[in-house]
C-alpha cells in the first residue's frame, strides 16, 4: 500500500505568495499561475511553510499542451537550499481554480523531485465562504488490467505559528476599513461564520436525502464523523446552561444600560455648558455693540441701591 498524506497543512505566508503569484501574472486572464510549495512532512502531515513561483504556459485550446520550466525550477531550489535547507519540495500549486486533466501529466513531472507530491488548488478570488484551497494527492488505481494515476482529495487546513499570527494580524490591522467600527466588523465576522456552518449543514443534509433515497451508498466513515460532530454538539436543555446564558445575557444589557444612560447623562452636560457659553458669547457681543450696559457697572449700582435703601431705613427708626 503506497503512502497517503492524512491532512495537508497551508501557512498564510504561501497563501499571500500564490495571490502575488496571480495578481502579477494571470489577474484578468484565463490563465493560472503555478508554482513549488516548500515544507517538511511529518507523521503524515504535509506542512507548506513556503513557495516560489515557476514559469508556466499552457495551451488554451489544448490543456494537454503545456511548458513548466524545470531548469528555473532545479535553479530555484539549490539556491533555497542555501537559505534554509530544511524545507523541501512537497507539492505544487495551482490557481485552478479547478483541478485540469493536464494536471496529472504536471504531477508525474514533479515526482522526479518529490516521491510523493500534493496538490493544492488555491482560489484567489472565492465566491463562497470557506477555505480558499483544496489538496488533492495521486494515488494508482486499477483499471482494465492496468493501473492509472488519479486524484484523491486531502483534507486541507490553514495553520499558522505564532510569527506568522502576529503578522497576518498587524496586515489585517492595515487593510482594515476605517470607516467600519469594530462591533460592525465583529458582527460580520460572526454572521460569515454562521452562513458557513448553514452551508455545511445544508450539505449534509442532502447526503444524508441521497443515501435515504438510494442515490449514494453509505459510507461508514461519513456516518462516523457526523456522528462524532453530532456529540459534539452542547446540550442546550440543561437548567445550568440555560441559567448562566440568562445570567450572561443580563449582565451584558445591564452593561449596555449603564453605558446608554452615562452617555445620555454626558450629552446633557455638554449642552447646559455648550447654552452658558452662548449666553456669555452673545452678551459679550451686546455689551461691546452697546446694546445692554456691562455686567460690573450693572452689579456695581444695584449695590449702591441697596446701600441707600438701608440708609433711609436706619434714618426712618
Amino acid at each position: 500500500m503506497s503512502w497517503r498524506p492524512n491532512s495537508v497543512a497551508v501557512h498564510p505566508i504561501v497563501l499571500l505568495g500564490v495571490v502575488d503569484h496571480f495578481n502579477r501574472v494571470s489577474k484578468h486572464t484565463k490563465k493560472r499561475a503555478v508554482g513549488i510549495l516548500l515544507g517538511q512532512t511529518s507523521r503524515g502531515v504535509v506542512s507548506c511553510t513556503n513557495s516560489f513561483a515557476v514559469p508556466f504556459e499552457e495551451d488554451a485550446k489544448d490543456t494537454s499542451v503545456w511548458f513548466l520550466d524545470h531548469n528555473f525550477l532545479e535553479n530555484m531550489m539549490e539556491m533555497t537550499r542555501k537559505v534554509n535547507a530544511r524545507e523541501q519540495i512537497v507539492g505544487w500549486y495551482s490557481t485552478g481554480p479547478k483541478i485540469r486533466p493536464s494536471d496529472l501529466d504536471i504531477n508525474e513531472l514533479l515526482r522526479n523531485y518529490c516521491a510523493n507530491p500534493v496538490l493544492v488548488v488555491v482560489d484567489p478570488d472565492p465566491k463562497e465562504l470557506g477555505l480558499p484551497t483544496e489538496a488533492y494527492f495521486s494515488v494508482e488505481e486499477p483499471k482494465e488490467a492496468t493501473v492509472q494515476r488519479t486524484f484523491v482529495h486531502v483534507p486541507a487546513v490553514i495553520d499558522a505559528s505564532e510569527a506568522e499570527e502576529v503578522g497576518v494580524g498587524h496586515l489585517l490591522r492595515d487593510v482594515k476599513e476605517s470607516s467600519i467600527s469594530t462591533l460592525t466588523s465583529e458582527v460580520t465576522s460572526k454572521l460569515s461564520a454562521l452562513k458557513s456552518l448553514m452551508m455545511r449543514l445544508q450539505e449534509l443534509k442532502e447526503y444524508l436525502m441521497k443515501v435515504a433515497d438510494g442515490e449514494l451508498e453509505v459510507n461508514n466513515e461519513i456516518m462516523y464523523n457526523m456522528q462524532d460532530i453530532f456529540n459534539l454538539l452542547p446540550s442546550f436543555n440543561t437548567k445550568v446552561l440555560v441559567d448562566s446564558f440568562a445570567s450572561k445575557t443580563n449582565d451584558a444589557m445591564l452593561v449596555l444600560y449603564l453605558s446608554s444612560l452615562i452617555r445620555s447623562i454626558i450629552a446633557l452636560h455638554n449642552l447646559v455648558d455648550n447654552k452658558l457659553l452662548m449666553r456669555d458669547s452673545e452678551r459679550e457681543v451686546a455689551e461691546e455693540a452697546g446694546v445692554v450696559e456691562p455686567k460690573e457697572t450693572k452689579e456695581g449700582k444695584d449695590v449702591e441701591m441697596k446701600d441707600e435703601s438701608k440708609e433711609n431705613e436706619a434714618e426712618n427708626k
